[in-house]
């Protein structure tokens, strides 16, 4: 083996870091503000140990949890890039996500500058062939460049971050969204 070379995971390795990763997501992403690296490994169902092996710490587990919402946004994405008409769908569901996970979103913000732009980057990237595909069809107005999704997200984290009362905080951003997909969209059918 040449050193500096990546070597893939064993498939029990693998498992390990997914189940890792997918009980970071619930712990980062959900109610509770729980973020314990034990908690994490209990509900992996894997030795603390083996949590550092995988993650050494909370930055690396959490950039970690971050590109793994980042896929499956972009996933999502791609699905909807043949039925532009999902678009608002889509929008409404990731701007119900970032209220969701505040927690990680928080973190998120205060990481470094450069990786934030990355993570913003991929973000706008996701978006890009599903929001031409809608204009294209006359879903959405003309406009609206994929940049301008940021601005929708921080719209919504700002507004969700607003308060200590999470339900409060939920509803003002429910209707935030109802506002701004209205102001994005060109009306509840396609001409």
């Amino acid at each position: 083996m040449l050193y500096g070379a990546r070597t893939s995971l064993r498939r029990d390795a693998r498992r390990n870091r997914d189940a890792i990763v997918e009980a970071a997501s619930e712990v980062l992403c959900g109610r509770g503000g729980v973020s314990l690296m034990p908690e994490i490994a209990r509900r992996a169902g894997v030795a603390l140990a083996t949590l550092y092996r995988h993650f050494p710490d909370r930055q690396a587990l959490t950039a970690a949890v971050i590109g793994h919402q980042l896929h499956r946004l972009e996933e999502a994405a791609a699905a909807s890039t043949e039925r532009p008409d999902a678009f608002r769908s889509l929008l409404r569901t990731v701007l119900h996500r970032l209220i969701e996970m505040r927690s990680l979103v928080v973190f998120a913000e205060g990481l470094e500058s450069g990786a934030r732009r990355r993570y913003e980057r991929r973000m706008v990237t996701a978006f890009t062939q599903p929001l031409r595909r809608a204009q294209d069809l006359g879903y959405v107005r003309r406009d609206l460049v994929p940049g301008d999704l940021l601005l929708l997200f921080a719209m919504v984290r700002g507004i969700a971050g607003a308060g200590e009362d999470t339900a409060a905080a939920r509803a003002a951003a429910d209707r935030s969204i109802d506002l701004m997909l209205d102001g994005v969209f060109r009306g509840r059918h396609a001409p």
